[in-house]
């Protein structure tokens, strides 16, 4: 919830002027960096020891220099196969200790300490590096291996010896060997040309999913649109995946940096370059070797995704400007009355008295009105959700401020607590990283939701966002936020402290895309946290260690499971919060570049995504508003947010985006237990649910920058327009068939992938199915309470014309509010579903485990639908080893269709057909077994 930025971040046109010159240098000679020079001659390797189940190294600094500050003399590194996939190398000072992400918010093994020089040595089994040039290290999947002087260090492959990281510099290389000072540090890998590289945000991508070489990749979260593009946004992931296909075998790898200080990453195509202010090289490697592997090798490293509540998955609809409760209620009727379905309904801060935190205003949400609306909406299954900023009002009669200040919870500068300014004026932020912070947290959620129950929590401005920049005072001759003035003006008395190195480190990063100080607009970098802990290094966790309090103090509520959507993130966010790409435009490009943010934030980790549907602001086109339900449909996080400036884009406000969003919406409400189940399979493997397609093909080089369409899962690909004035798609089709989910009968094929045309009127998505799927579908409602009770359906894909074939599927289903998602408590079922076909018999059959909660809820499947089936008839019917026919059993039905494929191309001489089974009663917690005879 930010004001609006002006077009341009520059204070100057002299400033633009400067940067389109750097940029037209750089496309015209070539990727850049802000300094292309190189800096000293590395560090070479003194000694080695085994230890603690890995190496232990001593690093010698080979020529100091003075170019961003003096070089740490000493080294120490440490290298340990974690697990069979992962990889970690550490380095920092040897002589004493830095700063690194917190142990106990990001847990994980903790390294040898730093060594006190080279006394210890001696003591340990000595490999001797002067004898050595090479040295190898190696891990059942991957090999590390250094070379001593000057000091750098390789991956590799073991299985097929592909170099996959490697820090050597030679003379021709645009980077330097190793560097580390105090406030830079610097390591390179080279990089093959055919390595393809996702990753490294959260910024907002012109050129699609795929890193693009040239473009500026700066890590600081900051509060500025997603308008802006190749810019350091909300969250900070230094992450990327690198897929390579060499000779036609594809294969995947991760690079993970943590360290959470400011940093650029430059990317040059043939090399990568890391450049950070601040912290530690901790770097671990997932040897994959298939994309989803690589997010299962990290998700397992950094947390697994946090289990969503059924209800997440329904349709969100918020605005800032829902000025009075009567709004809200009127917003709700409208969604019921145009039979568009609606789960959650948010307020921004217009709920809140003064804009302050766990407040309501008394005139326009009235509690006693409150409480009975959600009495009624809890009542039909609807959620209720509302936003908190980390900033605290300072204000002497605002219980929860002087609680906090009681309890010494915020953040401190000279001893006292850090004033900042953001929507309730002046404001004091509270240190997460405190635990005593932790407690008051979870106390005052605690006590608001006493006063409202709200059923989940939005958590904004974490970057931390603040109107101010430097050491701020309340001014003493007026009143700061004026009545009349804009609230995110900064009115407070400021004055400038970037005489610190904090405030004014030595290397400035590319911040919002202009070298801008990195404290502008946030917390002072050289304010302190609990223990000494500078802003300067713990910036960019805010809102991770936010995310980390509220997920805790929200597990304690009602036994339920926690919803949080939070705008800053971190490595590891996923494990408690979800996200939205932040304060985007109603444009047809920012549409376009949704697709990336939200496949990029499933490498990630944070499978829970989407983007304000129809742009936060201005306002949108009724056309482009029709287009972006039936792409924000099929987010994993689907919610439309406008900015109060903004007219009202409520989906029914046209009856043309009212119609679209019906058959979308209505698709995604019968996909709800798909979709659900994908976020069990996130949950407890790390698999994006929404996923670039190459995740599915990662042979297939043509997907490797589509950022056009994506998939849900392995197997449902979505094609939408994201064009003005287009009635049609171009739209690529990996190998196989692709069967249309709206109409089964129509069905693209190709054996080597290929485009096609496909028509798509206004109120037209695209969305296929591939082949060799068994897809879990129920009828669909208004919420997802009701939708969830209704009968499921099969849809079974094989490859049309296959004479041999084999599908599968698979569905979770159990008490979706209880605080864990898993098998074994009585609570959950779990099915997997089989089909084949083989010398003209079908064969459709499921496996349950713990069936007896599907049992108890009544579930039943009451139809299968089989596409892809060579023949004229069906016959020889056996359900569960027992005849049926449409002669013994009335109320079955057995229909056939005929496929319609893309472009008239048919499949061989045999015709292809559907098969629909309908009118059964089959229990989902029970396993069956259905088979049938196809005729010619």
């Amino acid at each position: 919830m930010s004001p609006p930025p002006p077009p341009s971040l520059s204070s100057s046109s002299s400033l633009r002027l400067f940067s389109l010159l750097v940029l037209i240098l750089c496309i015209f000679a070539g990727p850049c960096s802000a300094d292309p020079r190189k800096i000293g001659e590395g560090y070479r390797l003194v000694s080695v020891v085994e230890t603690d189940g890995g190496i232990l190294g001593l690093l010698q600094v080979n020529k100091k220099t003075d170019v961003y500050g003096p070089d740490i003399p000493l080294l120490q590194f440490f290298v340990k196969h974690e697990t069979e996939s992962r990889l970690r190398v550490h380095i920092t000072d040897a002589e004493k200790q830095r700063w690194e992400v917190p142990y106990n918010l990001l847990p994980r093994e903790q390294p040898p300490p730093p060594l006190k020089k080279a006394a210890l040595w001696p003591t340990r089994k000595n490999l001797n590096p002067n004898t050595i040039t090479v040295s190898e290290y190696s891990g059942p999947e991957l090999v590390f291996s250094f070379t001593a002087d000057p000091f750098s260090f390789a991956v590799r492959r073991k299985s097929n010896g592909q170099t996959l990281f490697n820090t050597s510099s030679g003379g021709s290389d645009p980077y330097s060997s190793l560097v580390f000072k105090d406030q830079y540090l610097e390591v390179s890998t080279a990089l093959p040309k055919e390595a393809a590289l996702y990753g490294l945000g959260e910024n907002t991508q012109p050129h699609g999913i795929r890193l693009f070489p040239g473009d500026p990749y700066t890590l600081y979260t900051t509060d500025i649109s997603t308008v802006n593009l190749n810019m350091d946004l909300y969250g900070s992931h230094p992450v990327y995946m690198d897929l390579r296909n060499v000779a036609g075998e594809a294969s995947a790898h991760g690079v993970l940096l943590l360290n959470s200080n400011g940093m650029d990453v430059f990317y040059r195509g043939t090399s990568l370059t890391y450049k950070a202010i601040g912290g530690v090289m901790d770097f671990y490697f997932f040897a994959g070797p298939s994309p989803l592997e690589v997010v299962d090798q990290y998700t397992q490293f950094i947390g697994r995704p946090a289990p969503m509540p059924y209800w997440a998955f329904g349709f969100h609809q918020c605005r800032w400007g829902y000025h009075n409760l009567s709004v809200i209620e009127d917003v709700v009727a409208n969604y019921q009355k145009a039979q568009i379905p609606l789960d959650v309904i948010w307020n921004d801060d217009d709920h809140m008295d003064g804009h302050k935190d766990f407040t309501l205003n008394p005139n326009n949400y009235p509690r006693p009105k409150l409480l009975a609306f959600l009495d009624k909406i809890h009542s039909r299954g609807m959620k209720y959700i509302v936003i908190v900023d980390p900033g605290i009002g300072i204000n002497s009669t605002y219980g929860v401020y002087e609680r906090g200040l009681a309890k010494d919870v915020f953040i401190k500068y000279d001893g006292e607590p850090y004033v900042a300014q953001v929507w309730p004026g002046a404001v004091n932020f509270p240190d997460f990283l405190n635990p005593n912070t932790v407690v008051w947290w979870g106390d005052e959620i605690r006590r608001f939701h006493e006063l409202v129950p709200v059923d989940g929590l939005w958590i904004d401005m974490n970057e931390a966002s603040n109107f101010c920049t430097g050491k701020c005072t309340l001014p003493k001759d007026r009143q700061c936020p004026s009545k009349t003035g804009p609230g995110s003006v900064c009115c407070l008395d400021c004055k400038n402290i970037t005489n610190t190195r904090w405030d004014d480190p030595p290397y400035k990063i590319n911040a919002s895309g202009e070298h801008i100080p990195i404290g502008f607009k946030t917390i002072a970098t050289s304010a302190e946290h609990y223990n000494g802990v500078l802003e300067y290094d713990a910036h960019s966790i805010y809102g991770f260690s936010q995310a980390v309090a509220t997920h805790k103090a929200l597990q304690g509520l009602q036994g339920k499971r926690p919803f949080i959507l939070s705008r800053s993130t971190y490595v590891g966010s996923g494990k408690y919060a979800a996200h939205w790409t932040g304060d985007n435009k109603g444009t047809w490009d920012d549409l376009k570049y949704s697709i990336s943010t939200v496949l990029n934030f499933g490498i990630f980790g944070v499978p829970m995504v989407g983007s304000d549907i129809c742009g936060f602001y201005p306002a949108p086109t009724e056309e482009l508003c029709n287009r972006w339900i039936e792409v924000g449909a099929f987010y994993p996080f689907s919610r439309d947010h406008a900015n109060f400036k903004s007219p009202r884009q409520e989906l029914y406000q046209w009856e043309s985006v009212a119609k679209s969003a019906r058959n979308a919406l209505g698709m995604r409400y019968r996909l709800l237990p798909y979709f659900y189940t994908l976020g069990y399979e996130a949950h407890m493997t790390g698999a994006p649910i929404a996923r670039p397609v190459f995740f599915s093909f990662p042979t297939y080089t043509e997907s490797y920058g589509l950022s056009t369409q994506f998939l849900i899962g392995s197997s449902v690909m979505v094609s939408p327009v994201l064009e003005k004035g287009k009635s049609e798609v171009k739209a690529l089709f990996p190998p196989g068939t692709w069967y249309s989910l709206f109409d089964l009968t129509q069905a693209v094929t190709s054996k080597s992938g290929k485009q096609v045309t496909l028509d798509a009127p206004l109120h037209v998505v695209n969305v296929h199915v591939h082949e060799n799927t068994v897809l879990p579908m129920q009828r669909g409602g208004m919420i997802s309470k009701e939708a969830r009770t209704t009968p499921f359906s099969l849809v079974v894909t094989f490859p049309a014309g296959a004479s041999e074939a084999q599908a599968k599927g698979s569905l979770f289903l159990d008490e979706d509010e209880l605080p864990e998602m898993k098998l074994g408590d009585g609570n959950s079922t779990y099915v997997q579903f089989y089909a084949t076909v083989s010398s003209g018999k079908v064969k459709v059959w499921s496996e349950v485990q713990e069936g007896d909660f599907a049992v108890k809820k009544g579930w039943i499947i009451e139809k299968v639908a089989v596409a892809g089936l060579g023949g004229t008839s069906a016959a020889a019917l056996e359900i569960n080893g027992q005849s049926r026919s449409s002669e013994t059993a009335s109320e079955m039905k057995v229909s056939l269709s005929d496929h319609q494929f893309a472009e008239g191309l048919g499949v061989g001489d045999m015709k292809n057909v559907m098969v629909e089974i309908s009118g059964l009663e089959l229990p989902v917690g029970k396993d069956f077994v259905m088979t049938w005879m196809m005729g010619i």
